[in-house]
């Protein structure tokens, strides 16, 4: 299976559809990892925060998958923003990672109460030019906190990976990446079962049209959307069927009644406010 690749703001690709490791606890990781791979995940989306960065690695170690056929995705945590610390936190996760460069790396939140994340991003840019990742971007910023990255720095952030599900799109954030060249990766996608999303009629009758699961039709609308995601799971049968969403090609109306889901009033978000997580 061939997973389609979009194109970044700085001329590298990335597989449109990853497998994530949030939450997945660390002794599971390098079997979940490893499964993923076998079934045809080449997308692996972690963070220092996860505690799961070792995990990962051994899984790639043992793959025998060649380094260029994988993308991966790591994060710079919150404390790490000042000074040489995200120098320091990048090598942690290569050596745990057992890497010599990942493909992303992302400041995870703004932190806006701090006031460091433009330093953060900018120190970014600097192991960029070092070889040590070959994109940057961001992760939870909201239009401000993208404005200031750019204007401050000159430099536009490759990708933006933010809550995004049917009940809340963040269209605003969304619509300024698009005309500034940032993709947008979704964290989240289904909604983390915190609400019926699957039980919405929107979804149930695009998945029966198709013969899917809801979930297969909301990967498939995120897909269609130009929108990164990467479900996550540890079973098999699961990532197995969260990979197999390119048969198939949801209409203009079904697209349309999932994308009337959103309330538009914030009221959707399930997951933190990047203004509050500091």
């Amino acid at each position: 299976m061939t997973i389609p690749a979009l194109e970044l703001n700085d001329g590298n690709s990335i597989p449109q559809l990853g497998y994530g490791v949030f939450k997945v606890p660390a002794d599971e990781t390098e079997r979940a990892v490893s499964q993923a791979l076998e079934i045809g995940y080449r997308h692996i989306d972690t963070a220092a925060i996860y505690g799961n960065e070792e995990g990962v690695g051994a899984a790639i170690a043992s793959s025998g998958i060649a380094r260029d056929e994988l993308f991966i995705t790591t994060k710079l945590w919150n404390d790490r923003h000042h000074d040489e610390e995200p120098r320091a936190a990048i090598a942690e996760s290569l050596t745990k990672l057992g890497l010599e460069k990942v493909d992303l790396y992302l400041v995870h939140w703004p932190t806006p109460a701090k006031d460091d994340y433009v330093h953060a991003f900018a120190k970014l840019v600097e192991l960029r030019e070092a070889g040590l990742t070959r994109s940057i971007g961001v992760s939870n910023f909201l239009v401000p906190h993208l404005e200031r990255v750019v204007d401050e720095t000159g430099v536009v952030p490759a990708v933006n990976q933010i809550e995004l599900h049917p009940a809340y799109q963040q269209r605003d954030v969304v619509a300024w990446s698009d005309e500034h060249g940032i993709r947008t990766e979704a964290w989240g996608p289904l909604g983390q079962g915190k609400y019926d999303l699957f039980g919405t009629p929107a979804v149930a009758d695009a998945a029966a049209a198709h013969g899917v699961t809801p979930a297969q039709a909301v990967l498939r609308w995120h897909l269609q959307k130009g929108i990164i995601v990467f479900p996550k799971s540890v079973r098999a049968e699961r990532l197995r069927e969260n990979l197999d969403v390119f048969g198939f090609t949801l209409t203009d109306a079904e697209v349309a009644a999932i994308d009337a889901l959103d309330p538009l009033d914030g009221s959707g978000r399930v997951g933190s406010h990047p203004d509050e997580v500091n």
